[in-house]
């Protein structure tokens, strides 16, 4: 790892162990558990701004889609003027497509940290005090045993499926009436990616997953409503 990775590395782990160190009167065994839970749910709590412009942006852009569709007619021969028009009138009215991927952009560089903190036996030049904590008899550095399941991995599949589950509900509610087919069986099945990424990543992660999909699926509730 370059060396200018080990910083916010070492930061993150001294951080997370003196909560872990703080909670372990109070949750015993689960005090790493309980710790990236809380963790989670206080970078998802920073960034609520982002969301919000998210969520305004797709409020935008669903607004403007009449004037998306006359302008695909009218330069459907010519991509080029047709991708200048787009740009313009994103520009014009301030909208952008990337705007509902601030949340996960910004996420991604914390579910490295947790990637990373629970996949090493060594972090900040001393043996990994993280990777002792467990979830149901399950070390939270090892990876998904796709042969032998264990009750937390089951746990974990389960509720990752259902927290798929509703936000391919949402996702669908949310859609132009007018998406094509295709459109409407990739919002079904996009959610369900969460599953195969926990089947990759250590146990931590998988938490760490759950735990933010869940609060995605709330939020997203919410402001839709």
């Amino acid at each position: 790892m370059p060396s200018f990775l080990e910083a916010p590395v070492a930061g993150a782990y001294h951080l997370l162990t003196s909560l872990v160190s703080a909670l372990q009167p109070l949750t015993g065994a689960y005090a790493a558990v309980i710790a990236i839970v809380l963790c989670t749910l206080l970078v998802r709590l920073c960034l609520v701004p982002l969301s919000l412009r998210a969520h305004r942006g797709m409020q935008a852009r669903a607004a403007l889609m009449p004037q998306y569709k006359q302008l695909t007619e009218k330069h459907r021969g010519d991509p080029e003027r047709l991708q200048r028009e787009l740009t313009k009138l994103q520009a014009e009215t301030g909208t952008s497509v990337f705007a509902g991927f601030l949340p996960l952009l910004a996420q991604m560089p914390f579910f490295w940290l947790m990637y990373t903190l629970f996949s090493r036996a060594v972090v900040a030049g001393e043996s990994n005090q993280l990777i002792s904590g467990s979830l149901l008899g399950a070390p939270l550095g090892t990876h998904w045993p796709i042969l032998t399941g264990t009750p937390a991995y089951m746990v974990i599949a389960v509720l990752l499926c259902v927290v798929a589950f509703f936000s391919a509900r949402l996702q669908l509610r949310q859609l132009d009436p007018s998406a094509t087919t295709l459109s409407r069986r990739i919002a079904q099945l996009l959610p369900y990616g969460t599953l195969l990424t926990a089947a990759f990543v250590p146990l931590a992660a998988g938490l760490y997953l759950l735990t933010t999909t869940a609060w995605t699926v709330v939020e997203r509730t919410v402001l839709h409503r």
